[in-house]
């Protein structure tokens, strides 16, 4: 997975709203194309971001049901290092379909509408908070304090005409721009090819602290 230490990043016209006072829950779904049990998860989460503005949803393909039915075209290595983080944080004796995480502090089975509802309640409140993501010029501003390293993850995503599968926002690509030991910094875009999200996350795939959806470049 790239990693990019520098402070600063290639610029790129990306627009995204003028301010955001508090971040949207993190949602993120790991999947499968030979998942039984998957089809449900995606009609939960899209109920789930129909009646809710105040969740981001990810949905993450792996690639280790392959063997029940061909290779999963959305499938990426980086969908299953995140998970097997997850595994070993939430302490859970394997990765599985349909798994949900939120915020980086709750998890369940994404095709259980009662347990999201109610895994979204608990992560809103488990959130830390003071952190923040507001755009600044052809960038973002990120403030705040951070209780040791953390990460700055740029994900590109599918959405609307851009998105011919059944799934909730398909991640096609991850960047680490770099660490985050607190403070004030300014985030310069790099390129974003469909529709973009930042995620400031503890460093281990631990606890999400900001999340902010980015609008996809305007058209020329």
């Amino acid at each position: 997975m790239k990693r990019l230490l520098a402070a600063l990043f290639v610029l790129s016209p990306v627009a995204v709203p003028a301010a955001q006072a508090e971040s949207p829950t993190l949602i993120e779904l790991f999947a499968s194309q030979n998942c039984r049990a998957c089809p449900k998860a995606h009609a939960t989460l899209k109920a789930v971001e129909e009646a809710r503005d105040d969740v981001l949803i990810l949905t993450w393909s792996v690639d280790y049901w392959d063997y029940l039915g061909g290779k999963d075209p959305m499938a990426m290595g980086e969908s299953k290092e995140r998970q097997r983080a997850y595994v070993d944080r939430f302490r859970l004796r394997g990765p599985y379909t349909p798994q949900t995480v939120y915020n980086g502090v709750e998890q369940c089975p994404g095709n259980k509408p009662g347990k999201v509802e109610t895994a979204i309640s608990k992560a809103s409140k488990e959130t830390p908070a003071g952190v923040r993501l507001v755009r600044k010029g052809d960038g973002v501003e990120l403030s705040g304090k951070a209780d040791g390293l953390t990460d700055i993850w740029y994900v590109d995503y599918l959405d609307g005409e851009d998105n011919t599968t059944d799934m909730v926002h398909p991640v096609t690509q991850v960047t680490a721009l770099g660490p985050w030991l607190g403070g004030r910094t300014q985030i310069t875009l790099p390129v974003c090819h469909s529709h973009c999200a930042l995620i400031v996350q503890e460093a281990g795939f631990g606890p999400v602290l900001a999340t902010l959806p980015l609008d996809p470049p305007a058209a020329e």
